[in-house]
């Protein structure tokens, strides 16, 4: 086989490719539940090669997928300390997603609800800092966290009159602080 003919078929194939990907909805929604369930099969598979046990839920809040695994008895070491598992299969999934849709993918993976107690933890934390700050007049610096998590802590702080937050540093020490107002 030639050149010229070894690239003409690989532009059919790409074209062949092109053609039968799915129309893209004009629909958020619609995007949105389809992304979950690109990334519920995906996950799927990957419980049944660990040999996991778990229940998927697809859901969609705001402008985002939301996939969650519940249920197995395995699924913390999933989650990984600080949730640094979690965090990698969730890049893993937006890309499995991204390979299917040819779509950036901003889905949020949970498991073991881990987020959901992460986050709890997290607006409390905001929220009683920012009472001490005002009360103390005193500026203070949080931990290091990831923009999920800062992004939580200022939603936090910004609910409480009489302080602001701002994030300090480089990643991945980049930090909230919460300041008088």
């Amino acid at each position: 086989m030639t050149d010229a003919e070894t690239t003409e078929r690989t532009e059919d194939a790409v074209d062949e490719a092109d053609t039968a990907a799915p129309e893209p909805t004009d629909d958020l929604e619609d995007r949105l539940v389809a992304e979950g369930e690109i990334a519920g099969d995906y996950l799927e598979e990957l419980l049944d090669l660990l040999d996991f046990d778990g229940d998927i839920d697809l859901d969609v809040e705001g402008d985002r997928a939301i996939v969650s695994i519940d249920g197995g008895t395995d699924l913390n070491k999933l989650v990984g300390r600080k949730g640094e598992v979690l965090d990698a299969l969730q890049e893993l999934t937006r890309l499995a997603v991204h390979q299917k849709t040819g779509e950036r993918s901003r889905l949020m993976l949970d498991i073991a609800r881990w987020r959901r107690r992460r986050r709890d933890e997290l607006a409390a934390l905001g929220d009683k800092v920012a009472r001490r700050v005002v009360a103390s007049g005193v500026s203070e610096e949080l931990a290091p966290m990831t923009p999920f998590e800062r992004k939580i802590v200022h939603d936090a702080v910004a609910a409480v009159d009489g302080v602001r937050s701002e994030s300090e540093g480089a990643e991945p020490s980049r930090r909230v602080v919460v300041l008088p107002a």
